[in-house]
């Protein structure tokens, strides 16, 4: 059975992927009890022209370029490491793009473009478990810090949440941060697969797309959340999925737990960066997800005088 029957063109520098038009499901999402960055009206009121497509929809767009280079080994060990650039919106093309591997590469530079030319996200698609540092690696090495925090004042490097049972049925609703299920996002997802369709595949169950595990992952963040101050709106700005024991499958138990990595910050964000990892039913690590969330500094009611109150 054949992972996918994507078109991938060629050149001397680089493979790629068709130009694809991801569908927007988040706009009913809540989070904190308010909209998020993907309702429309929301996202136009901190100056986006809409609501956004959640950034790691666009990790599906990779796999047929990684499963061309590594075979089944890239549902096993693959990772994809992404900066997230600009963000994209519902009717938009974009198109993924790979470095052309060398003979025996196991990391590639990566980059999503739009047609005219704004790049979305850049990173690295890797597979195995050596050491070579991938984009989040090198970028977690160049942060600005994070001076005078107010949305994340409570937070310090090296919190941890207990753990999570999260699952993934087929026709779960994934809840108010994600109000889908996985069946409705394989109506609609740009490269379909058989291997997420059936059972028909190499390891003999449903497994569950790389972009999907961002929800799974996500899915108790509410329940174990850090003490981040709100409500205010954030968004994903870098975000790391790596299997290490691949892959995950539909209808299975496993839990999650997180731990704080890094806090930057920026002219309108405070970032916070969070590890978490997965186990399985054996209680050893199968993938884990690095993520900075960066809340959107004028989405803080009050963020003006909490600031002149602690740093006058």
């Amino acid at each position: 059975m054949k992972a996918f029957d994507t078109a991938i063109a060629e050149t001397s520098e680089a493979i790629a992927g068709p130009w694809r038009r991801p569908h927007q499901m988040l706009h009913t999402q809540v989070y904190d009890s308010h909209a998020s960055i993907h309702d429309d009206a929301t996202a136009q009121k901190l100056g986006f022209q809409g609501g956004t497509i959640e950034g790691p929809t666009h990790f599906s767009q990779f796999a047929p370029l990684c499963a061309s280079v590594w075979g089944d080994a890239w549902f096993e060990t693959g990772c994809i490491s992404a900066h997230y650039r600009n963000p994209s919106f519902a009717g938009e093309e974009v198109q993924a793009i790979m470095a052309r591997p060398a003979a025996g590469a196991r990391q590639c530079a990566i980059q999503m473009v739009k047609r005219d030319g704004t790049e979305v996200l850049r990173g690295t698609a890797s597979v195995g478990s050596d050491k070579t540092p991938t984009a989040l690696d090198q970028r977690l090495t160049e942060l600005k810090p994070l001076a005078d925090p107010v949305i994340l004042r409570d937070i310090k490097v090296g919190m941890r949440t207990g753990r999570q049972t999260v699952r993934m049925d087929l026709d779960q609703n994934m809840g108010e941060l994600y109000p889908f299920s996985l069946a409705d996002k394989l109506k609609v997802i740009t490269e379909p697969s058989p291997f997420y369709a059936d059972a028909g595949n190499p390891w003999g169950r449903q497994i569950i797309p790389i972009e999907m595990l961002s929800v799974l992952f996500q899915y108790m963040a509410r329940e174990d959340r850090l003490p981040v101050r709100g409500p205010a709106v954030g968004l994903f700005a870098d975000q790391e999925i790596r299997l290490l024991r691949g892959p995950l499958f539909a209808g299975e138990d496993y839990q999650t737990e997180r731990e704080v990595v890094a806090l930057s910050g920026s002219r309108r964000t405070e970032s916070l960066w969070v590890r978490t990892t997965v186990f399985a039913s054996d209680n050893l690590p199968v993938a884990t997800m690095l993520l900075n969330l960066a809340s959107i500094k004028d989405s803080y009611a009050s963020y003006g005088q909490e600031h002149a109150e602690l740093y006058a």
